[in-house]
C-alpha cells in the first residue's frame, strides 16, 4: 500500500496590528501631538524640562483617544526628542536673514539662491524647504528659552522698551527717533526766551537716544554671544557623542549659563563636561 507524505502546516504568520506597528508620522498627527503637549505645558504639568509623568500620562492617553493609534510611550516620547531637533533646526534657519516664517501657511520663504547655498551646507534642511513648519508655533512654546530676547514670526526682535537705573523713566526707541530729536532742537532754536532751557532739553533728549540705542546694541550682542546656534554647530564638531549625549546636550542649550560653560570650556574638554551632565540626569 502506498503512503501518502503529509506535508506540515505551516503556523499562521500573526500580523502585528496597524496601530502597534512602526510609528509613521503624519502632519495631523504631529499637530495633535504639540498641541498636547502645549496644553500640558499651560496646566503646568512640566517638570525639568521634558513633562511630568501626570504630563505624559496625559498626552498619551489623549493622543491615542484622539487619533486612535495606540503606539506606545516610547514612540510618543522618541517624537517628542524628534522635535525637539526640528525646532533648533528650524530655528537655525531663521537666524538668517534670508529666511522669513510665514505664519499663516507654516511656509518658510526665501530665494532659491539662499536656499541652495543653505542646503549645500545643512542637507537636512531640504526637508523643511518643501514643506516648511506649520507647528513653529507650538514648538516654541515648548522648547524655547524665555528671555528678553524672543523669537516673534521666525525673526528675532529686542525689547522695545529698554531698562534704566532705578528711578529713571522707562524710554522706548521708537519715541526718540532723529527727526524728532532735531524737532526738539529746532523748537528750542525758534523761542528764544526760553532757549536755554528747551535747549537743554534737546540735548537730553539727544543723549538719551544715543544711550538707548547703545543699550539695545549690547544687550544684542550679549544674547548673540553665546547662542544655540555656536552650540549646536560646536556640538556637530565633536568626535564620540553618542545620541543619548546628543540630546542631553539639546536640552542643556536652553539654558544659557551651560550654553556659556560649553563653549568656554577647551575643545577636548567639552565632551568629558556633557559625559558628566548626562551622567547627572540618569541619577534618580
Amino acid at each position: 500500500m502506498a503512503t501518502r507524505t503529509t506535508r506540515s502546516r505551516k503556523p499562521d504568520v500573526v500580523q502585528q496590528p496597524e496601530n502597534q506597528s512602526r510609528a509613521k508620522w503624519t502632519a495631523p498627527l504631529t499637530k495633535t501631538l504639540a498641541d498636547l503637549m502645549v496644553d500640558q505645558i499651560q496646566k503646568g504639568n512640566r517638570s525639568n524640562k521634558s513633562f511630568s509623568k501626570k504630563g505624559w500620562k496625559f498626552i498619551c492617553d489623549n493622543f491615542r483617544i484622539q487619533t486612535g493609534y495606540w503606539w506606545d510611550n516610547d514612540q510618543l516620547k522618541s517624537r517628542y526628542v524628534a522635535l525637539r531637533k526640528q525646532y533648533i533646526n528650524v530655528s537655525l534657519l531663521l537666524d538668517h536673514p534670508d529666511f522669513k516664517w510665514d505664519e499663516a501657511t507654516g511656509a518658510i520663504t526665501a530665494t532659491e539662491e539662499a536656499w541652495d547655498r543653505y542646503i549645500k551646507e545643512h542637507p537636512d534642511a531640504e526637508t523643511v524647504r518643501s514643506m516648511g513648519c506649520p507647528i513653529y508655533n507650538q514648538l516654541r512654546m515648548i522648547f524655547a528659552e524665555a528671555g528678553p530676547y524672543q523669537k516673534q514670526n521666525g525673526s528675532a526682535k529686542e525689547n522695545e522698551t529698554m531698562p534704566c537705573s532705578p528711578g529713571d523713566q522707562i524710554v522706548k526707541v521708537e519715541q526718540l527717533s532723529p527727526s524728532e530729536s532735531e524737532k526738539y532742537a529746532d523748537l528750542a532754536s525758534r523761542k528764544r526766551g526760553r532757549k536755554g532751557v528747551e535747549d537743554a532739553i534737546a540735548r537730553g533728549i539727544l543723549e538719551m537716544a544715543a544711550a538707548t540705542k547703545l543699550r539695545a546694541e549690547a544687550i544684542k550682542n550679549f544674547n548673540g554671544k553665546f547662542s544655540i546656534t555656536d552650540c549646536v554647530r560646536a556640538l556637530d564638531e565633536l568626535q564620540g557623542v553618542d545620541d543619548q549625549v546628543y540630546h542631553v546636550a539639546l536640552d542643556l542649550f536652553i539654558d544659557r549659563n551651560a550654553r556659556e560653560t560649553f563653549l568656554t570650556l577647551r575643545v577636548e574638554k567639552r565632551l568629558i563636561w556633557l559625559q558628566r551632565k548626562c551622567l547627572n540626569c540618569a541619577l534618580p
